[in-house]
Parts: structure tokens; sequence; C-alpha cells
């Protein structure tokens, strides 16, 4: 982890997230960003292409695999969805017409880490056009999926199968809806936030949820990833119905943001005590301190042993010395 605490003695903590100290009343939360893309990103301002690479930490894009039967734009930019400014995947036929999009992820998401992406999803295809659909591919690979390679560690789509609610469906090391279910059609209707969290080096925690309400899940689930490890390439593939063009909502997948961000280690100043906490749903993360920074120092594993509360590991450490510097480590 990168995310460090400093604790002077007193009511005030100190939080350097990378690299950027802020100066917090009492409670202080860091949590480092290893990644993170985001369509308003000036790169994208003359459109999307393959081979972009904006923001930081991920790969270039590629379009490889996009079957433009007929052929026409499969990728855009578009600002007509709730999400504003976003990626936008489009198709122009109902039997061929592939829409594919994804990059890296240099080094591959670690345990720990968490990948998010904002999306909003078609709202069209119920009942309407067989097997089409939408996915997204967690996967070891180079490239994007091709058209019936489903190959992936874990894979959530909608499709239509004759499904008229469009239920999105989990592939990991098995097939299943989520229960309870959750309907494309209902987290089309503003957008979507997904979480994806690696919490130990073959199991994850998803959450999806409202852009309107993140706080308040449609969704959370745990399950055991699939052979196809470590996961290093994220895809997006959309097999829609016929698009009128970036503007057509109801059929195109728009995309606004994918961040990987590490684990949350939480501090709160409490009198004479410093409380920290970390999730308990990732495994093999201890606390560590030191009372400086750089080449020299020290860690020290901490000596108190966490005790678990609410979902969170806890531990309270007496306020000593001048300062002092915390982390997670595996």
């Amino acid at each position: 982890m990168k995310s460090h605490f400093t604790l002077n003695r007193g009511v005030t903590a100190a939080c350097a997230v990378a690299g950027v100290a802020t100066l917090l009343n009492g409670t202080s939360s860091a949590q480092s960003f290893i990644a993170a893309d985001y369509a308003t990103n000036s790169i994208y301002s003359g459109g999307w292409s393959g081979g972009q690479n904006g923001g930081t930490g991920f790969g270039p894009w590629s379009f490889d695999s996009t079957d433009n039967t007929p052929l026409g734009q499969y990728q855009g930019m578009s600002s007509s969805s709730a999400l504003g400014k976003a990626w936008t995947l489009l198709t122009y036929s109902t039997s061929t017409g592939l829409a594919n999009a994804g990059r890296s992820i240099p080094g591959g998401l670690q345990v720990g880490q968490t990948f998010q992406t904002t999306i909003q999803n078609p709202v069209n295809n119920a009942g309407t056009y067989t097997y089409r659909g939408f996915d997204i591919l967690f996967t070891s690979a180079s490239d994007n999926n091709a058209p019936g390679d489903n190959t992936a560690a874990f894979r959530l789509s909608v499709f239509d199968y004759f499904n008229p609610a469009m239920n999105w469906h989990i592939n990991d090391s098995v097939s299943y809806s989520p229960s309870p279910a959750v309907s494309g059609i209902t987290t089309g209707a503003s957008g979507m936030i997904i979480g994806f969290t690696l919490t130990s080096t073959n199991t994850y925690s998803l959450s999806m949820a409202a852009v309107s309400n993140p706080t308040s899940p449609y969704l959370i689930h745990s399950g055991t990833l699939g052979t196809n490890l470590p996961i290093n390439y994220i895809n997006f593939r959309l097999w829609n119905g016929v698009s009128s063009g970036l503007t057509d909502t109801a059929e195109n997948l728009e995309i606004s943001s994918m961040t990987i961000a590490g684990m949350n280690l939480n501090i709160q100043v409490a009198g004479a005590n410093a409380i920290l906490s970390w999730p308990t749903n990732v495994s093999g993360f201890y606390l560590v301190s030191s009372p400086s920074l750089g080449a020299g120092a020290v860690w020290t594993s901490n000596s108190v042993v966490p005790v678990v509360i609410s979902g969170e590991y806890v531990v309270t450490n007496a306020i000593a010395g001048s300062q002092q510097y915390y982390r997670l480590k595996q």
C-alpha cells in the first residue's frame, strides 16, 4: 500500500495520500489510486479511437475484434446519457455488429485493490432481439475477446435469452443470476457504479449501485473466480440492437470512468488514542507503523491485536511520541 498516515499529539491528524498532505480534524482516510481514466480527459476531446491511452495506470484502448459488419462507427464519444461525456459503444445490425473495447491492467489487479467503473447500459433489447446483449469481462489476456469467446475469470452480462426482465448474469467459477435479481432496465435508468474488489488471489466482492444512490447498492455479492487468472485485462462488449447513432441511449453502452484504488485505511483520533480500521473482506493484510518515511524507515508490525467491529478490523493505539506513520502490508 502507498497510503500512509502521520499522527501528531493532539486532535489533528495529517493524512498523506499519494504524496499530497492534507490536514484533517480528527478523522482521516487514505486510498491510493493505482490507475484512473475519465472520458472527460483532454485526450478524448477529439473522439475515441484505438491506441489512445488517457489517464494513468491502464494500457491503451483496443478496438480489436470489433465486428463492423455492416461498416460503421462502433465506438465514439457522447454526452447524451445521464453520465455526461462517455466512451460509447454502439451497433448497426441485429445479427452482427459487435462493438468491442478493452484495455490492459499492467501488473494485474492485486489483492485488496478495487476496480470501479461507471456505466449506463442499454435498456431496449428485452424480448426483442434473440441472443443480443452486452457484457464486461475481467480476464487474463493481451487483447479483447473475440465474438463467441466468453473466457474470463469473471463475466458480468445481460443477454436477451428470452429474458424480458433483462436480469444481470454472473459467470465466475460457476454460472448463475444473482439473488436478488438485478434488472438491466433498472440499472440503465440513470447509470450504475460497478465496484469489483479482489479479496484474495481467487475470490472477489462485487457491488452494483445507482449513480444517484451509491451508498445503497442494488447488490453486494462475493464469490470465487474462474481459472482465467490473474486479472490483467478489462473488456466491454456490445451486441445490442440497431443503434440510431451516438445519441441513442436506449441501445448504446456508455462508460464515463474507470479507476483502480488500493484498500482504505481509516484513522480517527479519540482523546489520547488513535483508532485505525480497514475492511475484513480482504485477506492477508496487517498494520505496520514507523516514526519516519523514506528509504531508511523501519516498519514494525503493530503489537495490538485487531478486533472485528461491524465488518472492519479495528486497532486502538495510544498516541505517543511526536509522529507515527501507518500503512497496511501483506
